[in-house]
């Protein structure tokens, strides 16, 4: 019934997630979900709002978990945009603030969600290589450009950028919309939040699906100058004017409250992924240093592909992606201690 699709439909390409299977006894370790569970609090406060108000609609404009995130970063609540979860927010921001007559550049090896927004929104776009060890050069990045959009730690390598150098980009791009999608960053940089104030070509987006394990609630966040917010809540009114439901919005604010749980969480998964990458380079993998939740591996003498499949006949999943230059790598989301111990066993075996 294709027939029925209009030419845009026809020529998207979308984005595939990582696979959700039903396993028996699975060790999962192939989408970045957090092995530790969102903390008591937001989970107590998820219950509490599915009541009998379910009946009436959310607060559209979320004042309360802006104000929260707003005092939380040090800003003010017209800096702080809120949508469901991160993708949400990057599509509005593709479609308001990346799209421009001049190309937006990205890195050729990076979040694949990039170039499938560029489709559905038709946004003109070059893809920028990555060195030799992966690594992002800013300096590929200041010459003429629409917008500007990179993951910082950068998804799938882990490899992480200074604020320093970000710095230094937004000052030679002051001209253009400069997006840092943060999705990890928690988990060892430090965020580009801080020169908001003095960027106003600066949006960071951020997501409560990995550092505060919320994945299922579907919460992201931007901030930055106020002009920048504005142009993606007129996107959002213009789309869905209520995009965050009242579960949604209550246990985000309770998950920001309990700053306890949040950093042991971060501090466990740091751990591990350190012992991980020791373990593996042990075994004689490439595992360039990480700054996210996962690792990015790759064994001299066996293709990614073959070991993927073997980590599955083993009922572990990771996830393998059938690009250019990354063939042969697996990124490997670190689980709890005990799923690490059986991922390396597993290895063993197999190299």
């Amino acid at each position: 019934m294709s027939q029925f699709w209009s030419d845009l439909v026809h020529r998207l390409t979308p984005y595939v997630p990582g696979e959700q299977p039903k396993m028996d006894k699975l060790v999962k370790l192939n989408t970045n979900e957090s092995p530790y569970g969102p903390s008591p609090l937001a989970i107590a406060a998820v219950a509490a709002a599915a009541g009998n108000d379910l009946r009436r609609y959310p607060d559209p404009n979320a004042d309360a978990l802006k104000r929260t995130l707003a005092d939380y970063h040090g800003l003010a609540p017209d800096q702080v945009f809120v949508g469901n979860g991160s993708d949400e927010v990057l599509a509005h921001a593709f479609a308001g603030l990346l799209k421009h007559d001049a190309p937006l550049l990205f890195p050729d090896i990076t979040y694949s969600f990039y170039p499938v927004y560029c489709g559905l929104y038709d946004v003109a776009f070059r893809a920028v290589p990555l060195d030799a060890q992966f690594g992002i050069d800013l300096d590929d990045y200041t010459g003429a450009a629409g917008a500007i959009i990179f993951p910082n730690p950068n998804a799938p390598t882990g490899c992480l950028l200074p604020t320093a150098d970000i710095a230094r980009l937004l000052d030679a791009q002051a001209g253009i919309p400069v997006l840092v999608d943060e999705a990890y960053i928690d988990y060892g940089g430090d965020s580009a939040v801080a020169l908001i104030a003095r960027h106003p070509n600066l949006l960071v987006t951020r997501t409560f699906s990995k550092s505060r394990a919320l994945a299922g609630l579907r919460v992201g966040y931007a901030l930055g100058h106020p002009a920048l917010i504005e142009g993606l809540e007129r996107i959002k009114n213009s789309f869905n004017s209520y995009p965050l439901g009242r579960p949604a919005q209550a246990g985000a604010i309770a998950s920001v409250a309990d700053e306890a749980h949040f950093r042991s969480s971060c501090a466990k998964v740091i751990a591990t992924r350190e012992a991980l990458r020791a373990a593996l380079t042990g075994l004689g993998f490439e595992v360039p240093p990480s700054a996210a939740n996962f690792i990015f591996a790759r064994h001299p003498a066996h293709a990614g592909a073959d070991l993927a499949a073997a980590l599955r006949a083993r009922a572990i999943i990771v996830r393998h992606f059938r690009q250019p230059r990354i063939e042969d790598f697996l990124r490997i989301t670190i689980g709890t201690d005990e799923e690490c111990r059986q991922l390396v066993d597993a290895l063993k075996a197999i190299v």
